[in-house]
């Protein structure tokens, strides 16, 4: 597996890629978000490590012009502890991210995390589909469309989905969706879902104010409604 780690701290980066190295994954680097968005199209890596404060581009640029053209996974590294600041990465495209100073321990928990799952997508039976109202998911090349046009969906936005429709008029709560997700305790930002739900309420839905399929029970959480 390819790790691409991109932050302008020199130090750090070369802690990530010994601890990385020593974990048997194939690790690159840069140093700004234009190095970022290059490796990915040049280097295909498997998942990038992207920092959001950097020179020449921040990484919150970066990942959304990554996401332009790929569903790699991705893990924001951030000195802010602000909620906001945070979320900000979810509505740039980011899968998951990390506040600065964190245990490089967590930070291989979710990376081994979010290949596990890449991984397990790429397993399904080629051709296999999954289909409710006006909603279908291609679940071997992972692409979500309504009525036929293709919405552009990050990789931790097709789990969410993909989870949801697979347990349809079964009402989620967010601890319940993060720790199923996300695959690990996350309680502390659980606004993360409600950000969730919000884009794909706005890529998926007919009209987004007013979900036909995405739907909330109000004070227990969230559901698809077949």
């Amino acid at each position: 597996m390819k790790i691409l780690v991109v932050d302008d701290e020199a130090l750090l980066v070369k802690g990530i890629r010994f601890n990385l190295q020593n974990e048997g994954y194939d690790v690159i680097t840069g140093s700004d978000g234009l190095e970022a968005v290059q490796a990915v199209k040049e280097q295909a890596p498997d998942l990038v490590v992207l920092d959001v404060m950097m020179p020449n581009m921040d990484g919150l640029t970066a990942c959304a012009k990554i996401r332009e053209f790929s569903d790699i996974p991705i893990i924001m590294l951030t000195a802010k502890t602000d909620d906001m600041d945070k979320l900000m990465g979810f509505d740039h495209g980011a899968d998951d991210y990390l506040t600065k100073p964190f245990n490089i321990l967590e930070l291989k928990a979710r990376i081994r995390a979010l290949l596990r799952r890449a991984g397990s997508a790429e397993k399904k039976t080629p051709g296999s589909s999954l289909t409710i109202g006006t909603i279908t998911l291609d679940l071997d090349a992972r692409n979500a469309y309504r009525n036929g046009v293709l919405a552009d969906l990050t990789a931790k936005e097709f789990d969410v989905i993909e989870f949801l429709m697979r347990n349809p008029n079964r009402v989620y709560s967010r601890e319940a969706l993060l720790d199923t997700i996300w695959a690990y305790e996350y309680r502390s930002d659980i606004r993360t879902v409600d950000v969730h739900i919000r884009r794909l309420r706005e890529k998926l839905e007919e009209n987004p104010a007013e979900p036909k399929y995405i739907l909330t029970k109000w004070g227990v959480g969230y559901y698809f409604r077949k």
